[in-house]
């Protein structure tokens, strides 16, 4: 309980998130005026998976600074929004390295695409592991996890049939040359989705039994 409570009220951790919260959100809000100047649709904005999940971490962060302020413990929901947060932005900077990086970004500014493709991705993964959540992961709990990124695929599909544009060129049935090509793509990224919920339950798993040896030892 100690220890719980040390991170709960921990300055460093307070610090830490406050600090990347309010960057991806100054960052992710700058890239959005650059977007409505050029007259662009705000919607299709918030369509790109790296300005969600970026969005989500950094009111994670946030929710975890007032949690914090206030004295309250972590509870399993927090916990999973944790770990969910910690999923998708792996997978921003994982599809960014693979898919993504050598693609036209356009307006894109360069300081953001390194703060919300490479510092944000390496910096939700440095708060989860130096303050790792206080309950194991269940395979449950990460199968919930999963949904969002199934949700917001057949939101991409759904809209873009209707509107014709997608956020991502190898999710673009138009200019991969129909819904065959884009299979391998999407499965590739469910499988690294599912690879990394697995991964979290593994470690969450070691964190809670290195947790309940330290305590026994004590």
């Amino acid at each position: 309980m100690a220890q719980e409570h040390f991170a709960a009220s921990s300055p460093l951790l307070i610090a830490f998130r406050l600090a990347f919260g309010v960057l991806v959100l100054v960052t992710v809000g700058a890239q959005l005026s650059i977007h409505l100047t050029a007259r662009y649709n705000a919607v299709n904005f918030f369509s790109y998976f790296t300005n969600l999940s970026n969005s989500i971490a950094a009111l994670v962060f946030l929710a975890g600074v007032a949690r914090q302020l206030t004295r309250r413990l972590p509870n399993s929901v927090s916990d999973a929004l944790r770990t969910a947060s910690v999923i998708n932005m792996a997978v921003v900077g994982v599809v960014f390295a693979v898919l993504l990086r050598n693609v036209n970004l356009g307006d894109l500014r360069p300081w953001v695409n390194t703060v919300v493709h490479q510092v944000m991705p390496v910096a939700v993964f440095i708060e989860y592991l130096s303050w790792p959540p206080r309950r194991q992961a269940t395979a449950s709990q990460l199968g919930i996890t999963l949904c969002f990124p199934v949700a917001y695929l057949l939101y991409v599909f759904t809209r873009g049939a209707s509107t014709g544009w997608y956020p991502y060129p190898f999710l673009n049935p138009i200019t991969m040359n129909g819904y065959a090509a884009i299979i391998p793509y999407v499965a590739g990224i469910v499988l690294l989705f599912v690879a990394l919920a697995w991964l979290l339950t593994r470690l969450s798993s070691r964190i809670a039994a290195t947790r309940k040896s330290a305590a026994w030892a004590a």
